[in-house]
Parts: structure tokens; C-alpha cells; sequence
């Protein structure tokens, strides 16, 4: 993890960096807000999330969607790629993950606010999603829906 979320200088920013082997290992990277101050939402959407079902060992798929409104840092977004792509490896229920995922970068970073919508294809032939947030959202901020519509399957 990050020393501190005031860390100026990234270490993956401009760099070959491997994918590192766990989410306990990987290094999140953060930057000064550069509209500190100001009032708005960034969102990442990961369509090809992949970890690894506890039970069974094999790949679990979800589309996954992080709003956030910054205070004093942002997320560096290459960081939050390999911190993404360290689950494919890791087992775990998608609630853990989910929530998971929204509480490091919450705890680590600090924003105003953050959800994270966890959108898991179905396993078992019933689809999870599983949905996380800080609290309510600051007044005045735009939040819009996340766009991913509940899985239908042939319906």
C-alpha cells in the first residue's frame, strides 16, 4: 500500500510495471486533485473484471463501476489497472470483493464520497450484483446511474 495518499510521485506512472501476484500486494498510486476544491465525480468502469470463485477455483466475471468524488487526491488510474487486475488470481465471494475494492480505495484515499457497483455474471444461473458506498452523496454533486442494466439473460 501507499505510504500516504499525498504521494506526488507515482511509481507505475511512466514505468513497465508487473501485475502484482495479490490485491494485499499491489501499490495504489495517488495525485493531487488538480481542481481541489471543487465539486465533481470521476468514474472507472472495469467490463472484464476477473477473480476467482472460493468454492470452486474457477474464473468469476463482473463488470465493475467506481464513482468517487475527490478531495485531496486522485486515484493514479494505471495503479488502480494492476490493483484491478491482481484478482485474477485471488479467491473470493463477490460481496468481499465488491466491498472490498470500495473500502481500500476509500480508506486509502479519502474522497468526499464513493460508490462501487459490482455487476457479477451469473454463477450457478443467478446473477449477483453487489453495491457499496461511503454514505450520501455531497449535495450538489451529479451522480449518474451507473448504466449497467440488470443481467436478463434470454428475457
Amino acid at each position: 500500500m501507499s505510504d500516504t495518499p499525498e504521494q506526488t510521485h507515482p511509481l507505475h506512472l511512466g514505468q513497465q510495471s508487473a501485475l502484482p501476484v495479490s490485491p494485499e500486494d499491489a501499490v495504489l498510486d495517488y495525485v493531487p486533485n488538480p481542481r481541489k476544491g471543487s465539486l465533481y465525480l470521476i468514474r472507472f468502469a472495469a467490463p472484464e473484471f476477473t477473480s476467482l470463485c472460493p468454492v470452486t477455483g474457477q474464473p468469476d466475471f463482473a463488470h465493475l463501476v467506481l464513482d468517487y468524488a475527490p478531495e485531496e487526491t486522485i486515484v493514479e488510474s494505471k495503479s488502480l489497472k494492476l490493483f484491478l487486475g491482481s484478482f485474477r488470481n485471488h479467491c473470493g465471494f463477490h460481496e468481499d470483493v465488491t466491498v472490498g475494492i470500495g473500502q481500500r480505495l476509500f480508506d486509502e484515499m479519502k474522497p468526499r464520497w464513493l460508490r462501487i457497483g459490482g455487476y457479477w455474471y451469473p454463477r450457478g444461473g443467478i446473477p449477483i450484483d453487489v453495491f457499496w458506498q461511503s454514505g450520501s452523496p455531497p449535495e450538489g454533486l451529479w451522480v449518474p446511474d451507473q448504466g449497467v442494466a440488470s443481467y436478463r439473460g434470454r428475457g
